[in-house]
């Protein structure tokens, strides 16, 4: 199947890794391992949900102003637009802290879909939502991203899963993937195999 549309995490993904969440999770008083960060915020009465929001709307916004892309970011979302092929962006971040990751870098995003859009990864909202945008089939469409979220959400949506392994981390979520990169451009390969393929 041709891929008409890539979906990208950000955080980790276009930009190199940053957030520690057990050092997030501690500060706003949870256990280091709790859980992850939303799922837990979504649990808190209102006055400790400002809190913890407050702390990460911080880290959130440090990691927008030392943010730096990850290796072969850049040409790969440039080869991709040379394509045609549709670029999103599937995060569990705010929409404006993307918008400003995609500024700061002079990049192009088609669509953003942050958490306040709706339900966020592992759920398949945002596959399907950016898939409708877009114009394509799921089946058309991959996601790329660092962390088993994302292939979870991608397999839920019916799209390709990429696990992209640049810190060695990422080999526990293997499993869930239908390719493992280790740098974000060989995601070309895989769109140009699958071409040759459908041919």
């Amino acid at each position: 199947m041709t891929i008409k549309a890539v979906i990208f995490d950000l955080d980790g993904t276009i930009t190199r890794p940053y957030f520690d969440f057990d050092s997030i999770r501690q500060q706003i008083g949870l256990d280091r391992e709790a859980g992850p960060l939303l799922e837990l915020m979504d649990k808190m009465d209102p006055e400790q949900y400002r809190m913890a929001e407050t702390i990460l709307n911080y880290h959130e916004q440090k990691a927008v102003t030392d943010s730096r892309l990850n290796p072969g970011a850049r040409r790969t979302l440039r080869k991709l637009r040379e394509a045609g092929i549709r670029i999103g962006i599937l995060t569990r971040n705010r929409r404006t802290n993307a918008i400003a990751i995609e500024k700061k870098h002079g990049l192009k995003f088609d669509a953003i879909v942050g958490r306040e859009d709706g339900p966020v990864k592992p759920d398949a909202f945002g596959v399907l939502h950016l898939c409708r945008l877009f114009g394509v089939e799921p089946r058309q469409s991959m996601v790329v991203g660092d962390y088993l979220f994302d292939l979870q959400c991608a397999k839920a949506g019916g799209a390709l899963a990429v696990l992209l392994n640049n810190d060695g981390k990422g080999q526990q979520f293997a499993e869930h993937a239908d390719f493992c990169i280790e740098n974000i451009s060989q995601i070309l390969q895989i769109i140009e195999q699958n071409r040759q393929r459908t041919d």
